[in-house]
């Protein structure tokens, strides 16, 4: 599962063992007021394969974890994302007592150079052209229920057994807040199309497991 505005095309450089049967999941729009519960159930609907590893980036590793909760599956995989609430951001944790999130002018998400940094963090400054590709989710109400649901997740417990992969200097979830076991990778939050290469040797050490 790609991250928040992101299609499955972020993953166009992840190479696994051919006989490994790859489903790329893309986002759907939300129901109107939809939870996170519901909407992972609606996801689950779309994973046929049974007792699958499931993988997710950034606001899709927050997604798979909740869909975790609704199907049999081997493992989580999650990369560049947080797994709890006690992870966030201070600025996100404000913005949960705030609500200020709730009153931004999301219209600004129509530029896409503001929308690549907004996804995939500062570290891709020089390179924002390239990144914009992957944007495929530019409603103003997605992107608003995205921010609503990563802002207010409730989860306290890290999921027994997850595997969490993420970037030393991943500046939109820092390694800082981060706990538990985390394998660290040198890059920013966009690793999974920067540093693919080094996901991929390091996905087929720990799928052998």
């Amino acid at each position: 599962m790609p991250g928040m505005a992101a299609s499955s095309r972020i993953f166009e450089y992840i190479r696994l063992p051919e006989f490994y049967s790859v489903h790329k999941l893309d986002w759907i729009i939300p129901k109107r007021k939809e939870t996170l519960e519901f909407y992972a159930k609606r996801i689950c609907k779309k994973i046929t394969e049974p007792n699958p590893i499931l993988i997710g980036v950034s606001f899709g590793g927050i997604l798979i974890q909740e869909v975790s909760k609704h199907i049999k599956h081997k493992k989580i995989i999650i990369i560049s994302s947080i797994k709890t609430n006690n992870e966030l951001p201070i600025s996100m944790k404000m913005a949960k007592k705030t609500n200020i999130h709730r009153i931004l002018p999301f219209q600004w998400i129509n530029s896409l150079d503001k929308l690549a940094l907004f996804a995939f963090g500062n570290g891709i400054k020089k390179k924002i052209k390239i990144y914009q590709k992957y944007l495929s989710y530019r409603d103003p109400n997605y992107l608003k229920w995205a921010m609503d649901c990563i802002v207010n997740w409730n989860q306290t417990e890290i999921i027994e057994g997850l595997i969490h992969i993420h970037g030393k200097k991943d500046n939109v979830f820092p390694v800082k807040n981060l706990s538990g076991r985390v394998y660290l990778i040198d890059g920013n939050h966009a690793i999974i199309i920067t540093k693919a290469d080094l996901i991929n040797k390091l996905l087929v050490e720990l799928l052998k497991n």
